[in-house]
């Protein structure tokens, strides 16, 4: 039985990107800043193939970016006069993005499309094709199959690579990617062969996530132990409250709002904020987390049971980034092995 998928040589994975880019904004794994994050393609370097793990900073910045701005507005004698943006209505291409941070932004859709519907989010999301690559090398600080996930999950990707070689295995998963890969001018079919090394690539990238944790019942725990502060105040004791974990998660999704104000005229910005900050829930009488092991429950709480009781799947998808990234090796899977049966 013939396969309907099809494979392509990685050599030609530069023109098929300069394909692609006749019709999207094509972005890629780029590392030219200095941090690994996905930058609009340039036409020419595909070196990503080669030292692609992840990026530092996730695909959820091409989405929601970590600076916003909703609005212009000016003010004269008869008040304010607000002039909303054009919502970005350009279609974007995110090729290599990791299974993890694909699943990612579809429990960030699950926020920004609840019963408010975010349109700045929202307008860049719907216009946006996920090219998934299947990771072959995790990272040993890596858990996604803890969460019912894989190094190579297609579940949320437009089309989807596996690495067979000297060719990518290519597997169209939804509509969209159905459509983009019946236009592929450089593919061909995948025979019985391809089909079987993609099978075994998929099962050693699986076997190479070693990192497990048990996530049975992990909303109960928490809820038990929620009031204990002697736990929280061990877990929270090396925490430096400086954010990386949340700004660098591919889940988080908290920002705050300022206005610019100059000469008349200014802009409101929403901007990425972290709920590890001292300043994040202060009001003008209290702070109701002015401790910090207090703002350390609510990041893991979040994650792992508010966000649970709303929607019925854990905020985390394993990707570990505040692991690898934390500067005091402060460890999310250390932190939910020894969460307390009851208080």
């Amino acid at each position: 039985m013939a396969s309907s998928n099809k494979k392509i040589n990685k050599k030609d994975i530069g023109k098929l990107l300069n394909e692609w880019s006749q019709e999207f904004t094509v972005f890629v794994p780029s590392r030219e800043t200095g941090t690994a994050t996905m930058a609009k393609w340039d036409g020419k370097d595909t070196s990503f193939l080669d030292w692609y793990r992840n990026t530092v900073v996730s695909p959820k910045a091409n989405i929601l970016p970590p600076m916003e701005e909703m609005f212009h507005f000016q003010k004269d004698k008869e008040g304010y006069h607000i002039e909303l943006p054009p919502l970005d209505g350009h279609k974007q291409l995110i090729f290599g993005i990791r299974p993890c941070d694909a699943n990612a932004l579809a429990i960030l859709d699950m926020t920004f499309n609840d019963s408010y519907e975010d349109p700045y989010y929202l307008s860049k999301r719907n216009n946006t094709i996920l090219i998934g690559l299947g990771c072959t090398n995790p990272y040993d600080s890596c858990f996604c199959t803890s969460l019912g996930s894989s190094p190579t999950d297609a579940t949320n990707v437009d089309l989807m690579l596996t690495d067979i070689g000297d060719e990518f295995l290519i597997e169209a998963i939804t509509d969209k990617g159905k459509e983009l890969m019946a236009n592929i001018s450089l593919a061909e079919e995948a025979t019985e062969a391809d089909e079987a090394k993609a099978k075994e690539a998929r099962e050693a990238a699986y076997n190479k996530v070693t990192r497990q944790l048990d996530i049975k019942n992990i909303d109960e725990k928490l809820l038990a132990s929620f009031d204990n502060q002697d736990y929280w105040e061990k877990i929270a004791a090396k925490c430096i409250s400086c954010g990386i974990c949340t700004l660098l998660c591919p889940t988080c999704y908290c920002f705050d709002i300022n206005d610019e104000l100059l000469k008349g005229q200014g802009a409101r910005f929403r901007s990425l904020d972290s709920c590890s900050f001292p300043v994040y829930t202060k009001m003008p009488m209290e702070n109701p987390r002015l401790e910090k092991w207090r703002r350390v429950r609510n990041k893991v709480c979040h994650k792992y049971e508010f966000y649970p009781m709303n929607f019925d799947v854990i905020a985390c998808t394993g990707c570990g980034r505040c692991i690898r990234l934390c500067p005091v090796n402060w460890d999310i899977t250390q932190t939910l092995d020894i969460v307390p049966a009851k208080a």
